[in-house]
Formats: C-alpha cells, sequence, structure tokens
C-alpha cells in the first residue's frame, strides 16, 4: 500500500496453499488492502474474532475446512462478509457456501483484480448493511422504551444498559423485586436488538408445575406422557430467531436447570420424549426477584447455570428510590386507568393526595401505585382525587422499605453500623454484592457487620 493512502479494508486470507496465499497477500497489499494471511482454518478459528472487515478463504483444508471457518465468522461477526476460493472440481460446496451465508465464490485460478472488485463490492455492501441496521435499531430505541416511563430519571441507568447489550447474544438476568417492570425492560431488550422482528416469547417459571413446565420450554413427543395426545415443538423451538423471557427463573426446579443448562450451552433442544435433538437460535433473558447467590449457597439453584445467566446483570430500582419519576409514573397510571373506565370523572389527584402517594414505600413497586391509581379512578366521584380516597388503598409499610432507627437513646457506632448494614441489604433487595458494592465494602465486611457467617 501506498504511504499516506487510506487502507481498502483488512482482509483476512485462509489458505494452506502457502505460495498462492502469499501471492494474494503481496498483491492484495499493492492494490491498497491491508492483509493477514494464515495456513490454516484452525489459525483462522483462533483470529476470528480480531477486527478484519473481510474472510477470504479456501474451501478444502484438512481439519477445520472453509465452510467452518464461515460458520464461526458468521457467528462471531454476522455482517462481515466472507469470500470462498475452490476449485472448479468442488463446485458444489462452493454453491453450498453461499446457502450458508458467503458472499461470494471464486474458482482457481482467478485474477486478483477479480478478487480485489468483489472484495470492494462486499465491503461497500457490508458497510451500507451497517448503516441500515444503525438507523432501524434508532427507529426501534426511540419507540422500545416507549412503555417505561420515566426512562430518563432513576431508571436511566438500567435502559442504558438495555440499549448497550441489546445486539449481544449473551443471557441476560434482569434483578429487581416484585412489580418493578421487569418485562417491560425484557420488551425493551428485544425491541432494540436485531432480533426484533423475530419471536418474543415469555414464560413464568412460578406459573406452572414441573412436568408441564418442561413440556412448554421443550416440547414433547406424542405418547411421551398422560394427555400427550400430539407432538410439540415447545416454545424454545417456537421463539427460533427471537427472545425467551424466563420470568421467576429463582423458581425453576432443580431438574429443569440441569436441562436449560445444557440447551443454554450447547445451543441444542430434545422435547420430552424424544431421542433427538434440535439446533436452536434464541437469546435468554431471565428475570429474578430473589438473590440467586444465597440460592445457589443453599442449594436451591445450581451454581453454574447462575454463572451462565448472570454474565450480563441488569439491576431494576424499586419505586422508592425512582422519586424524580414519580410525578410522570402518577400521570401514566391515571393515563392508564382513565383509558379502561372512560366514564370516571376523575382528571387528576389532589396535592394531598399525590404528597400521601409520594410518602408511601411502596412495597409492590410501580404494579401496586397502577393499581391504586386505578382504584382511585374507578370508585371516584369526582374530578379531583382526594388524600382520603387513596388512603385505605395503600398496604402497609415493610421493614423492608423503612429507613434504620437512629432515634433515642444513643447507641454504639457498632449498633448503629450494623443496623445501616441491615437496612442497605433490604432496600437493595437482599442481594448481598450488590449492597457490598453500593457501601465500598467486601463481602466478608458485610457479613461481619450483619453478625452471619461470611460463605465465601
Amino acid at each position: 500500500m501506498i504511504p499516506g493512502t487510506k487502507a481498502r479494508g483488512h482482509v483476512l486470507i485462509v489458505d494452506d496453499d502457502v505460495p498462492l496465499g502469499e501471492t494474494l497477500t503481496e498483491e492484495l497489499a499493492n492494490d491498497g488492502f491491508v492483509t493477514t494471511h494464515v495456513t490454516s482454518g484452525r489459525e483462522a478459528a483462533r483470529r476470528l474474532e480480531e477486527d478484519f472487515d473481510v474472510v477470504v478463504t479456501d474451501l478444502r483444508m484438512p481439519g477445520v475446512d472453509g465452510l467452518e471457518v464461515l460458520a464461526l465468522s458468521r457467528r462471531i461477526a454476522p455482517e462481515r462478509p466472507v469470500i470462498v476460493m475452490t476449485a472448479f472440481s468442488a463446485i458444489d460446496s462452493a454453491i453450498e457456501s453461499i446457502r450458508q451465508g458467503a458472499y461470494h465464490y471464486l474458482t482457481k485460478p482467478f485474477q486478483v483484480d477479480e478478487l480485489a472488485l468483489f472484495l470492494d463490492r462486499a465491503l461497500a455492501d457490508a458497510r451500507l448493511r451497517r448503516e441500515a441496521s444503525a438507523m432501524r435499531k434508532a427507529l426501534r430505541g426511540k419507540a422500545s422504551f416507549a412503555h417505561v416511563v420515566g426512562a430518563e430519571g432513576s431508571i436511566r441507568e438500567a435502559c442504558s444498559m438495555v440499549a448497550r447489550v441489546a445486539d449481544a447474544t449473551t443471557p441476560v438476568l434482569l434483578l429487581g423485586e416484585t412489580g418493578t417492570g421487569k418485562g417491560l425492560l425484557a420488551r425493551a431488550l428485544h425491541d432494540q436488538s436485531a432480533r426484533a422482528t423475530r419471536p418474543f416469547v415469555t414464560i413464568n417459571c412460578a406459573a406452572l408445575p414441573e412436568n408441564l413446565l418442561e413440556s412448554e420450554l421443550f416440547g414433547h413427543m406424542r405418547g411421551a406422557f398422560t394427555g400427550a395426545v400430539t407432538n410439540r415443538a415447545g416454545l424454545l423451538v417456537e421463539a427460533a430467531g427471537g427472545t425467551v423471557f424466563l420470568d421467576e427463573i429463582g423458581e425453576m426446579p432443580l431438574p429443569l436447570q440441569a436441562k436449560l443448562l445444557h440447551v443454554i450451552e450447547r445451543g441444542v433442544v430434545r422435547a420430552v420424549g424424544s431421542d433427538k435433538e434440535k439446533l436452536i437460535d434464541v437469546r435468554f433473558v431471565t428475570a429474578t426477584n430473589r438473590n440467586l447467590r444465597d440460592q445457589a449457597s443453599a442449594g436451591q439453584f445450581r451454581e453454574d447455570l447462575l454463572f451462565r445467566l448472570n454474565v450480563l446483570t441488569i439491576d431494576i430500582p424499586p419505586l422508592r428510590r425512582r422519586r424524580d419519576d414519580f410525578t410522570a409514573l402518577v400521570a401514566h397510571a391515571l393515563e392508564q386507568a382513565r383509558a379502561k373506565h372512560p366514564s370516571s370523572p376523575v382528571r387528576r389527584v389532589s396535592p394531598g393526595a399525590f404528597d400521601l402517594l409520594l410518602a408511601h414505600p411502596w412495597p409492590g413497586n410501580v404494579r401496586e401505585l397502577t393499581n391504586v391509581i386505578e382504584r382511585a379512578v374507578l370508585l371516584g366521584s369526582e374530578v379531583e382525587v382526594a388524600a382520603s380516597e387513596i388512603a385505605p388503598s395503600l398496604a402497609p409499610a415493610t421493614p423492608a422499605a423503612t429507613t434504620p432507627d437512629f432515634a433515642r437513646p444513643v447507641m454504639s457506632l457498632q449498633e448503629m453500623n450494623r443496623r445501616y448494614a441491615r437496612w442497605a441489604v433490604d432496600e437493595l433487595g437482599g442481594r448481598r454484592v450488590v449492597t457490598a458494592e453500593a457501601l465500598e465494602i467486601d463481602r466478608k465486611t458485610l457479613a461481619k457487620l450483619l453478625g452471619e457467617p461470611h460463605k465465601g
């Protein structure tokens, strides 16, 4: 490449024919490309994580062949074009590579100018696809948080994390108390991802007994159990290319946890009563209001599954920590309730009623707020809801939502630290790791403050 000129693209050349590979490397470099040559598919597989713009690979190589290089490249970087090279005698394999997503194939021998032409076309097409994808994602991003009220307030950190990890294939674990909106963020995660046009399938792991949950997830064969009168594919197969949201994952029975781990690790599913496995392509999003680490320590949740699920973890704040969103949340709940009950005269909440709502600890979070507002709209007889109409609907405060008692008599610093640590654990939904990070101490120190044995 001429010094001072802009590279046309970084090309990885994969060919065990060393003289041919070196010739392509040298001549493409003279044409302005940055080139890297590897002499085996196995070496290519190790380097495909690098920032190559396009891959040119021979089809027939010992060990890892060109089709395997193609499949791995598409899994790591779906938008990256792959051009395959083959002898005329292997034309059937070249056509199969196109079916599997190769951009183009060239039969040997060919002119380097011909390869350079297709490289330019492939790079231009890839650039257009990236720009179109970015535009679609920007448009989706405006709509995907439409139902997440207060996305610019206290919950903005969770929304920002959703936007950052939307296109990853790694499982996401949503943590938050009951009623905080974990389902809404799971849907937003799907809507912002490249899977947005594919199915979004939700299943509540606490809602079904073990045998039905297994059948729902993995499918079953006819006659596999009493009542199985037909074959059923199961939700993991039906969600092909999309997202599976497993709510209340902490309630999943241990035997099913082992099967789910197998599915996540291998990308295959086996229906109940079948001896055949099916490949699946789904993105897993899970949610819980439980402390999975404590459950794992108690033997109630598989630690290896937890490691798989919590690579990307998003904490959703409870309503008592979203005071800056409160006005918007009340207005939204009021709008929803009036749409469901259009004959109600209620149009607004009085200042006294709003202050009462603001002071409530909301153990049921946004779901509880929505229910309280709907009841006020449904039963209200005036334009404005009074405080006296709100008060009977508010649940009693729970210890988890109260602040630590620092009233008289004066206590020791040790006792004050113990109470504050206990309050912080309750405030953060019982999650020890999150609490330790918030207090800027290690888990051993937190356990000592709580008067508990440290579990490592």
